[in-house]
């Protein structure tokens, strides 16, 4: 009978050792994992977690890991040298959307950016959508009201507004559905 105990405590221990082992394994799989989708974006991996639900958008301070990985995922050109001052804003409750960014660029990368989104300059449409932007120091409404507007729309339910101050190199952007 002793041999009997002594044979179930001998695998119960085995047993518990490869479980420790498979945990262990498997917490420095993990750990590989979020230091992988770090991308240099975030600093802690909680914010890996919670940025890929709901991404962060920084309106009160420009040029932060997160406002520069969003203008990436939105405006799609390569962020060079000449792009800076980025901020944007993000109000995505409810049944419809709007992103705002801002940020300082050259010429050349303003076109890069209208012609990535096929964007047209538009002298039909008159409404510049200031009725569902957002108020802040760096969207400045009175001066897009007097820049061209380039625009593209799927129809009447995705739309995205572009304006470019080639004075002061500042470009504005807006993305929204309805």
């Amino acid at each position: 009978m002793l041999r009997i105990i002594e044979s179930i405590l001998i695998l119960v221990f085995l047993f518990y050792l490869i479980s420790c082992n498979r945990i262990s394994d498997k917490t420095d799989s993990v750990k590989k994992d979020i230091k992988e989708l770090k991308n240099d974006y975030v600093d802690e991996p909680y914010d890996i977690l919670v940025d890929k639900v709901f991404p962060r958008f920084d309106h009160d301070v420009p040029d932060t890991k997160s406002n520069k990985q969003r203008f990436k995922e939105f405006i799609q050109v390569e962020l060079s040298s000449d792009i800076k001052n980025i901020y944007c804003f993000a109000d995505n409750l409810g049944i419809d959307s709007d992103y705002m960014f801002a940020f300082n660029c050259n010429p050349e990368t303003s076109q890069k950016i209208i012609d990535k989104h096929n964007l047209k300059l538009d002298t039909i449409n008159t409404d510049n959508a200031f009725g569902i932007q957002h108020d802040f120091p760096w969207w400045d409404k009175d001066k897009i009201k007097e820049l061209d507007k380039y625009s593209w729309t799927n129809g009447n339910e995705y739309y995205q507004y572009y304006w470019y101050d080639e004075d002061n190199q500042q470009a504005y952007y807006f993305d929204f559905d309805m």
